[in-house]
């Protein structure tokens, strides 16, 4: 009997949620931190909180074109002289009593003013401005800090860094970041039925898709990605590359060779260089996910049906990686949504359908996409994101399913 307590095709299948938080679990943050320039830092996961040593903004300044006046001065015809102008990035003089400066949005107020008119309610006569209407102390002025305070934490540790954090990290003076090690992701794909794209097609061969799906869903994630070929449908070539994988990566992952067909060698490697922790989850497509180690190296093998690799990379694959490279956050989210079709037979399995949103009666609702069979990748491409619908559930239209988008999961 196996590590996982999985003996035989016929054991109990693993209910999805517990095997994902066994591996979110068991994930390791990789040790080895690095400081690199903020122009380097997408994609890449924060090592330690970064806190703001400046106001943001960081002097009061002006929300709009306009004038800027001293309420508490202002003459019962609300005509004043115009005594200078203010232009972003300028430092403006004290504003003397009685008068009115021509300032610009993003320039700082200057001394002695405390509220500013938009340009559209004044009107210019010579050297003078005519105010249409008294404005009120603070009209129109964005404060300092209003936006962050000093010392206030603007990105903290295990934040995937992403356009929004390089803006507001930028935003505070922020030049360089400490951050996790690249992460070294090793892919395995077996099979002696692949070929490489650019071939040309031969007899009894299918082209090499999953290893194209998983280096575009690794991109994103900022890891170094190692990548020995194909592997044959062979025990000892098998059990070598996976040894070799384990000695170079922090994680492997393959495709292919861990169900139960004779030519499936993936599963008994694992097992004869390691451990094998988890196998066969109650997940649809993608049941024959492995999870195991080889020394002290992770491995996880998803099944080689190209759907089945895309959907239980970003399910279970995903989460764990993200775990390792030191993300907390790393659960999609789930939105509500309304089901647009009707399904009377229910499944074992807890499934995740290829769906599109669709606009019916004035309403958005989910659709499966064309073909759900885990050896159709293409459904992918007309999808716009993954529908859980729970085992043992038939499905009514209007029903309320949970929806995971796409845009949520490949970047």
């Amino acid at each position: 009997m196996s590590a996982c307590g999985c003996d035989s095709g016929h054991s109990k299948l693993r209910p999805f949620a517990e095997a994902l938080n066994q591996l979110i679990d068991s994930a390791q943050t990789v040790s080895g931190v690095e400081s690199i320039k903020l122009e380097d830092a997408f994609g890449r996961v924060l090592a330690e909180d970064v806190t703001s040593p400046i106001s943001v903004p960081p002097a009061d300044n002006s929300a709009m074109d306009g004038y800027v006046v001293n309420t508490a001065s202002l003459p019962e015809d609300l005509m004043l002289p115009v005594s200078q102008r203010i232009a972003a990035g300028e430092q403006g003089e004290v504003l003397q009593p009685g008068t009115a400066a021509r300032i610009f949005t993003g320039s700082e107020i200057p001394p002695g003013a405390d509220a500013v008119i938009m340009q559209e309610q004044c009107q210019l006569v010579g050297d003078q401005v005519q105010l249409q209407l008294r404005p009120e102390q603070g009209d129109h002025i964005r404060p300092a800090g209003q936006d962050i305070q000093p010392g206030q934490c603007v990105a903290e540790k295990g934040s995937l860094l992403d356009g929004r954090y390089l803006g507001v990290l930028a935003a505070v003076g922020v030049a360089e970041v400490s951050v996790y090690r690249r992460v070294k992701v090793a892919i395995l794909t077996t099979g002696d039925e692949l070929q490489s794209p650019g071939e040309a097609p031969r007899p009894g061969k299918i082209y090499n898709s999953n290893f194209y799906t998983l280096k575009g869903l690794l991109a994103p994630l900022g890891v170094d990605i190692i990548y020995p070929g194909i592997v044959p449908d062979d025990p000892d070539l098998t059990t070598q590359a996976i040894q070799a994988a384990a000695d170079e990566a922090d994680l492997v992952i393959s495709s292919g060779g861990v169900s139960v067909g004779e030519e499936d060698h993936v599963k008994a490697a694992v097992e004869a260089l390691g451990e094998l922790m988890l196998w066969r989850l109650a997940i649809k497509p993608g049941k024959p996910l492995a999870y195991g180690r080889v020394g002290s190296t992770p491995f996880i093998g998803l099944p080689g049906n190209p759907a089945a690799v895309l959907v239980t990379f970003l399910m279970l694959a995903r989460p764990y990686l993200l775990r390792m490279q030191g993300v907390q956050d790393v659960i999609p989210a789930r939105y509500p949504v309304k089901s647009g079709f009707n399904r009377h037979k229910s499944v074992s399995r807890e499934e995740f359908l290829r769906a599109a949103l669709l606009q019916k009666e004035g309403e958005w609702v989910a659709a499966p996409a064309h073909s759900q069979s885990s050896g159709v990748l293409s459904s992918a491409v007309l999808s716009d994101g993954l529908l859980v619908i729970p085992a043992e559930t038939t499905v009514a239209e209007g029903d309320m399913l949970e929806f995971i988008p796409f845009h949520s999961l490949l970047g």
